[in-house]
């Protein structure tokens, strides 16, 4: 059976020149970077050429750079960090209804020691209006946080005017963009940022590593207490074989992001238009333009998503219902109700999320295998039978 992974928001593969980089450091490139012999030189070099290349990737200087065990870490450190060291400026957060669970989970726990959270609207394409975020803003308001890009809807945030409303008062700004960097271009100049979280595999990097890019002068507290690694802000032996490969990906991602985005776009337009003409009622969810480049996400009537996710599995097919880290859940998407979408259409989320190694052979293929599982799933649905009859009446 052929295999077709339309689910790199959960996994991509890794790049054959990052694999090949990253082998010696499984060998004989062993050594501690906080050793001071050759061992250990060798390897401090190779994760300041990596911090240079993800540095680049971003428009960033090296030196800002921290490198953390993935998105979550990072996120988590943002929000912390930066809430604990700026305590005396107050104790308020801003922040949208749909950001990813590393977000939410870190605020919640920030709410139960004292800080005040404001969490924005989105609009029926899941968009923050930077308006709001003006007009939230108080003397206490220590953080804003917004992320780049949902990783579930796929519509891409307004950033930069967000970014600039937040520098023009003088808040620190931070952007979860592990959905975004290596996928689209990122700035973090041109977008106003003060912290952005990165991750390696959506740029076909190893999974478990990621960095926090933390501008000069913003004042955070260590996440984690322990030796001198990372300039003192980041405690504990680095990941030298996962930097090594994000440095790669980094690298490669800068050099072939435009043409990764040209391949990616047909693929994503095809299925987002072709699957509603082979299936009724089907919306597509999230912004019309303004979205990933590999984001096809569709809500389907009558279906749970998760039934319709284990069909397409059998058949080979290997994709998404609402969030990686909510899909087994089977909980409702919290960003799909904060579209306004209702808890019954929410459960027939279906997310298609498209990377390089995808073809039009693969879209072809899903466009075929799905319409008999959804119509054999709907004649078990008596929800269905019911609007069904009462359409015939």
């Amino acid at each position: 059976m052929r295999v077709i992974n339309m689910d790199h928001v959960a996994a991509s593969p890794l790049l054959p020149e990052v694999v090949e980089v990253m082998i010696p450091f499984l060998k004989e490139k062993y050594g501690n970077p906080s050793s001071m012999h050759s061992l250990g030189e060798e390897v401090t070099e190779a994760i300041d050429e990596s911090r240079e290349k993800v540095a680049e990737l971003i428009n960033a200087k090296a030196t800002d750079i921290v490198f953390t065990s993935g998105g979550t870490e990072s996120n988590n450190w943002a929000l912390k960090g930066v809430m604990q060291a700026n305590r005396s400026r107050g104790n308020h957060l801003i922040t949208s209804s749909i950001e990813h669970f590393s977000i939410m989970h870190a605020i919640k726990a920030l709410e139960k020691s004292g800080v005040e959270v404001t969490r924005l609207p989105v609009d029926r394409f899941g968009s923050v209006d930077p308006d709001d975020v003006k007009k939230a803003i108080t003397p206490q308001t220590t953080l804003i946080s917004v992320m780049h890009a949902n990783n579930e809807i796929g519509t891409i945030e307004p950033i930069a005017e967000i970014g600039k409303i937040a520098r023009e008062r003088g808040i620190p700004f931070h952007t979860d963009a592990v959905a975004t960097v290596g996928v689209i271009p990122v700035d973090v100049q041109g977008m106003n940022v003060d912290l952005l979280s990165l991750a390696s595999n959506p740029m076909y990097g190893p999974h478990g590593v990621g960095a926090l890019y933390i501008k000069k002068g913003i004042k955070i507290a260590p996440l984690l207490d322990g030796g001198i690694q990372e300039n003192g802000l980041r405690a504990g032996t680095e990941n030298v074989l996962g930097i090594v490969g994000m440095g790669k990906a980094a690298e490669i991602a800068a050099r072939e992001i435009d043409s990764r985005i040209k391949h990616l776009i047909p693929l994503r337009d095809r299925l987002i238009n072709e699957i509603p003409k082979v299936i009724e009622e089907v919306d597509v969810v999230g912004h019309p333009t303004e979205r990933l480049p590999g984001n096809a996400s569709l809500t389907v009537k009558y279906v749970e998503g998760e039934s319709m996710l284990l069909f397409l599995d059998m058949d080979g097919v290997k994709i998404a219902s609402g969030s990686a880290c909510i899909s087994r859940s089977l909980k409702v998407s919290h960003v799909m109700l904060s579209m306004g979408i209702d808890a019954g259409t929410a459960q027939g989320s279906l997310l298609f999320t498209l990377g390089t190694d995808n073809t039009s052979a693969d879209v072809d293929d899903v466009v075929r295998i799905l319409p008999p599982i959804v119509q054999r799933l709907r004649e078990m649905s008596p929800l269905y039978k019911k609007t069904s009859k009462s359409k015939t009446v």
